[in-house]
């Protein structure tokens, strides 16, 4: 079980600050936690329906993720509204959810909090196929992710489309926090996302160099944090 999950978490803590990056380049550092709390509304749907988890969680995060592109797209409220909005009403769900499915378990809190003996072998494939997505899908298109990330006017003369690359990025993020449900949980996965390209931020690089020092930050905590759940029990 150990092994299953080093291997989850090895490709979580790449693919975490990977998203993390663009999005705090954007200064949508919350939607990573808004993300999050969504994902439990789908555990709670979950637990309620007799469905699998990861695929639950996968399917809620992408609907949200569409519908807070769509809002901001429309711009009829700020960015962090949005979030806001997203984040305190799946919360709401969350608890109406798991009160009709019987109340908090173990499950529960494993899902919370992540639990490293949940991880299956299905999970892992499950969670390899998505994460080498992202990868692929970050490398074939870094140079319109990055240009939209800094300036959607200048992507527009560029002739990207603004709309499709914000609904790429925005996706992968639903992505990343569902699959990191096993390993992180759904309540800290956001830092995972978020501290490294923070602490990332500090040594004051370009974005390339600050992306490879966020994967380096997350991959030397993921592992430690590893080591430290397997041997101190």
């Amino acid at each position: 079980f150990f092994i299953r999950a080093a291997e989850a978490g090895l490709i979580i803590g790449i693919i975490a600050p990977l998203i993390g990056t663009f999005l705090v380049v954007r200064r949508l550092s919350l939607l990573a936690d808004t993300l999050s709390h969504v994902t439990l509304a789908g555990v709670a749907l979950s637990f309620l329906l007799g469905t699998n988890v990861i695929l639950t969680a996968l399917v809620t995060a992408l609907a949200a993720a569409l519908g807070i592109e769509k809002l901001r797209e429309r711009k009829l409220l700020f960015s962090e509204s949005i979030l806001a909005l997203f984040l305190s009403g799946s919360l709401a769900i969350s608890a109406v959810l798991f009160g009709l499915a019987k109340g908090f378990n173990a499950s529960v809190f494993n899902a919370l909090f992540g639990s490293l003996v949940t991880v299956t072998e299905s999970d892992l494939k499950m969670i390899l196929t998505l994460g080498v997505l992202i990868i692929v899908s970050v490398i074939l298109f870094y140079k319109e992710l990055v240009t939209v990330s800094f300036d959607e006017q200048l992507a527009k003369a560029s002739g990207v489309s603004v709309r499709a690359f914000n609904a790429l990025l925005i996706i992968m993020a639903a992505v990343t926090v569902a699959v990191s449900m096993r390993i992180v949980g759904v309540l800290l996965v956001g830092a995972l996302m978020v501290i490294p390209v923070l602490t990332a931020m500090n040594y004051r690089r370009g974005f390339k160099q600050t992306l490879i020092i966020a994967l380096a930050v997350s991959l030397v905590s993921v592992v430690i944090g590893l080591l430290i759940s397997f041997y101190a029990g």
